[in-house]
């Protein structure tokens, strides 16, 4: 990455759409749940639909990403079958739960579903060096660690996550927000000390 414009690196190339499964239904939570929760970490983010007037509260986290190293699973909030997966898996000390800027994402699972998140690491602030403020996001370690550039569309991010049918390039943002964690957290963990 030395020297390069971070518009200069190729393009990371992410999880395609066959390796991501939106859960709908009782059937795709459960095959889920056996997945994750014999991982022993996964990529974790959350997407709320965004609020634009002032006082206006949010009433997400309207999905849920999780990833293990091959393939990501998206839960719709409004998804009821969905909600014991997530409470299971999330509270789970033996899965560790990897991402980035939870903060946000831990305080609204809580408020909103009486989720407790248990084993999180927040690559954010992990990553940033000694004496440095604020966190190092995904598109920052994507570059470090992989030499490559992580395309995040502000239009994408901020569209309407809480919308009863998603759009592939919706599926694709929200998937590879959780995969990517998990990829850098492998990477990481192989960095010499």
């Amino acid at each position: 990455m030395d020297g390069l414009a971070p518009e200069a690196l190729p393009p990371y190339p992410g999880l395609a759409l066959a390796d991501v499964t939106l859960v709908a239904d009782a059937a795709a939570a459960s095959a889920a749940a056996a997945l994750l929760l014999a991982a022993d970490a996964i990529g974790f983010d959350s997407e709320s639909k965004p609020t634009f007037a002032k006082g206006e509260a949010s009433t997400g986290p309207h999905l849920v990403q999780l990833a293990t190293d091959d393939h990501a699973w998206l839960f719709p909030t409004a998804v009821a079958a969905g909600l014991p997966v997530l409470k299971a898996v999330l509270e789970s000390t033996h899965v560790q739960k990897i991402g980035f800027g939870l903060g946000n994402d831990r305080s609204a699972l809580q408020s909103r579903f009486g989720i407790a998140l248990a084993n999180v690491l927040d690559l954010g602030e992990r990553l940033r060096g000694p004496g440095h403020r604020g966190t190092v996001g995904a598109k920052t370690a994507v570059a470090r660690f992989f030499g490559q550039r992580l395309q995040k569309s502000k239009r994408i991010g901020t569209s309407n996550w809480a919308a009863a049918r998603l759009s592939e390039r919706q599926m694709l943002y929200a998937a590879n927000d959780a995969h990517v964690a998990l990829r850098v957290y492998r990477a990481w963990l192989r960095v010499p000390v």
